[in-house]
């Protein structure tokens, strides 16, 4: 019946058209009657009213078909295409692929990832307001640093994208971090200060790392690092190095953190260790701040000030307790720490707290070099007397270079030195068995110069010197005076593999119980990347 209708309405205007032509005009012969004029006007009133019917019949037919059967679209209006997305799709145009099928396309950047429902973003706000970032490098440094790193977004960071609710995206990472060591320490495990650090001769594998981060919601964005690693009786260990959210656009330059994360002392303590640039920690790292780093449960201020340059100010506190808090609340091996016993207790209040405050600021001093220098302290008890306590202060510095024709950041070079000095209260012990209470100063120092004298070639030297005051009444290896000088050679296939070769001298000095020697080791380093890892902070 449809398709009558629409064959007579074109039929009617058909006729329509023929009755207009035939009327006749002023110019036509003079041999047509007033009489004939008038019918012809006549017949084309008549079919003028057909038509009219006939289009209402067309309508009232519309409207019937889709009362019975409502999901079938409805006729179109007008008879010109409507330019929407809705609109018949080009038979020549290839349909959109809907699941990423090659490499290409699973590492591609978030923009080229199948777009989300209509007024969502990538990041999983409303249309039309501002992304807020999702990656360590967006979180941790600012367009300022951004620029004085002069390295751009890298490849490296493409996630890969996991739907989630078409809102939400997690990226994920595996990162293998392997050495084989050879020393002429046997003892190689108390010469390495670091926990990830090679611990024996021959093959480690001391920092295998699942890498999560990505956007929580329009206000906060999460991080999730799990190190698996191997003891040298090749027994696995999980930690749980970093969780934790933080927001993504608050006002007047702040931004909150919370949960489990590395304290913002210094600047080794916050990176990774797959992402030094030498096999192993530096001396005063590992003995003052701890094999750990200083890292722990807590919440974190920062705000950036309204200054021309580059200058932030970050407060946090931590619960300071166990082995990532090694110079507080740490209860030591066997409830021993420094040659006392430890209390082991429960936080009696705010004082027992590590309070971490940190100030850094950095300039441009020309187009091609950039300096950062920042200041840092950590304050707390300790677990050696009821009421020891801990200060340690920090300060550092870092300056890097970079040619104006450099390609993908090389040459470049970069000199980073830090200073830390700590003040330990080693109180008498939980029981008084320990007759003698004594205060440490310890400080100590790293520099290290990396030169990137070609694209994908690092080298590097590093010297290191670590103050550790005698004590007359303990013989805890740990209280041992020493330096080592390390030099490193380190290839960059692709920026998701590395392989560096490094040599250590190390001088241990003599003290009130032990003997002073000489090591020399030798690590060959390997690492790959698996997936999207956000990059670090500058």
């Amino acid at each position: 019946m449809k398709k009558f209708l629409l064959v007579a309405f074109a039929f009617s205007a058909g006729t329509i058209v023929y009755a207009q032509d035939a009327t006749p005009r002023p110019s036509m012969s003079a041999s047509a009657s007033p009489a004939d004029v008038e019918a012809l006007r006549n017949q084309v009133q008549s079919l003028t009213e057909m038509v009219k019917s006939l289009q209402q019949q067309v309508k009232d037919q519309q409207a019937a078909i889709e009362k019975m059967n409502p999901s079938n679209p409805p006729l179109p209006q007008s008879p010109e295409p409507p330019a929407t997305a809705s609109a018949s799709p080009n038979p020549s145009a290839s349909p959109p692929q809907l699941f990423p099928t090659t490499d290409e396309s699973v590492v591609a950047s978030a923009p080229s990832a199948p777009a989300l429902a209509a007024g969502v973003n990538a990041n999983g706000a409303a249309t039309g307001t501002t992304a807020f970032p999702t990656t360590d490098a967006s979180v941790t440094t600012t367009p300022e640093t951004v620029s004085m790193s002069g390295t751009g977004a890298s490849s490296m960071v493409a996630p890969i994208t996991i739907a989630g609710g078409g809102k939400n995206y997690m990226n994920i990472s595996f990162d293998g971090l392997f050495a084989l060591a050879g020393s002429s320490a046997r003892d190689l495990d108390h010469i390495e200060v670091g926990d990830h650090d090679p611990q024996q001769r021959g093959f480690n594998a001391r920092n295998i790392e699942l890498a999560l981060d990505g956007a929580v919601d329009p206000y906060f964005e999460g991080f999730a690092n799990i190190v698996f690693k191997l003891s040298n009786d090749n027994e696995t260990a999980v930690e749980v190095e970093e969780a934790f959210m933080q927001t993504t656009d608050l006002p007047f330059g702040l931004q909150l953190k919370g949960g489990q994360f590395f304290a913002a002392f210094g600047r080794l303590n916050p990176v990774h260790p797959h992402a030094w640039e030498f096999a192993d920690a530096p001396l005063v790292h590992g003995r003052l701040l701890g094999p750990d780093g200083l890292r722990g449960v807590g919440a974190q201020i920062s705000w950036v000030a309204p200054v021309p340059w580059y200058s932030q100010f970050i407060f946090a506190a931590q619960n300071g307790r166990g082995s990532t808090g090694f110079s507080f609340r740490n209860p030591g091996d066997n409830g021993i720490f420094f040659g006392r016993l430890t209390t082991d207790r429960e936080a009696r209040g705010l004082q027992d707290f590590v309070w971490i405050p940190r100030w850094e600021n950095s300039a441009d001093l020309s187009p091609t070099q950039v300096v950062l220098a920042g200041v840092s302290g950590a304050f707390g008890s300790n677990e050696t007397g009821a009421n020891s306590r801990t200060q340690i202060y920090g300060a550092d510095l870092l300056y890097k270079w970079k040619s104006e024709r450099a390609e993908g950041g090389f040459p470049f070079v970069k000199w980073q030195t830090e200073f830390m000095y700590r003040r330990f209260e080693a109180g008498r012990g939980i029981d008084q068995s320990f007759p003698v209470a004594e205060t440490f100063h310890d400080w100590g120092m790293y520099s290290q110069v990396l030169w990137g004298f070609k694209k994908g070639w690092v080298a590097g030297v590093r010297g290191d010197y670590l103050h550790m005051q005698d004590s007359a009444f303990t013989d805890d290896p740990d209280r041992q005076t020493r330096s080592r000088i390390a030099a490193d050679l380190t290839w960059y296939p692709t920026e998701f593999s590395k392989i560096r070769l490094q040599y250590n001298h190390d001088f241990l000095g003599p003290n009130n119980f032990l003997a002073g020697r000489d090591v020399d080791s030798v690590f060959l380093q390997f690492e790959f990347i698996l997936g999207a890892h956000g990059a670090h902070k500058f």
